[in-house]
């Protein structure tokens, strides 16, 4: 196998970027678990914005090295799916984000700290992941894999949870919809992360 280690030094500015990128989609996943956890009546989304710009910033950095490099540390391709798995993360947040600040009352009394909890966890994982991309060890990041998994075997217990509450009756039909909407916006966010996980494992037994 060519040794990674002899391609130039563009491959740590991709490692570089691709980490950023993982950096943000974190972030963003943060401030919906603070924006949950404050309940506030008007909440901001600027640090949505902020996630977001900063994600398009890195995707448009990343598409930029490509055409500007002929050889590349990883796959052109493999590269650029990673990168579009990152980007999608903060991009699934902020609609959580969006239809939070419009649902206002509506959805007060309705808990979704466990679940964005378990979003954090997820990104922290990519975040790992990427970050020790570039070290192309197997089984950490197998153990990584493995934890994310994890997290999504208990975001479905969640959202069975979710089903029986809702089947019960406990909230009005327009409650139930909304709801049911948010949890499957978290969860597709967390879809989003195992995404980023899998392209990520991928590269590695790839290289490895």
């Amino acid at each position: 196998m060519f040794s990674l280690q002899t391609i130039f030094g563009k491959g740590d500015r991709f490692f570089a970027l691709l980490q950023d990128s993982a950096a943000a989609a974190l972030d963003a996943t943060r401030a919906l678990l603070a924006l949950v956890e404050r309940k506030a009546n008007q909440p901001s989304l600027e640090e949505f914005r902020l996630a977001r710009d900063r994600e398009r910033k890195v995707a448009e950095e990343i598409r930029t090295e490509l055409v500007n490099t002929f050889v590349t540390v990883l796959e052109r391709d493999d590269i650029e799916t990673l990168g579009n798995a990152l980007y999608r993360i903060p991009k699934t947040v902020e609609k959580f984000a969006e239809r939070y600040a419009l649902a206002g009352e509506r959805i007060h009394g309705v808990d979704f700290v466990p679940r964005a909890k378990m979003l954090v966890d997820a990104a922290e994982v990519v975040l790992k992941m990427v970050s020790e991309l570039k070290g192309m060890k197997l089984e950490p990041m197998k153990a990584l894999s493995d934890r994310l998994r994890a997290i999504e075997v208990e975001a479905d217990r969640l959202m069975l949870e979710l089903y029986r509450e809702l089947y019960a009756g406990k909230y009005d039909p327009i409650q139930t919809f909304m709801v049911h909407d948010f949890y499957e916006i978290l969860e597709k966010a967390i879809d989003r992360c195992r995404e980023a996980v899998v392209v990520t494992y991928q590269i590695v037994l790839k290289n490895s």
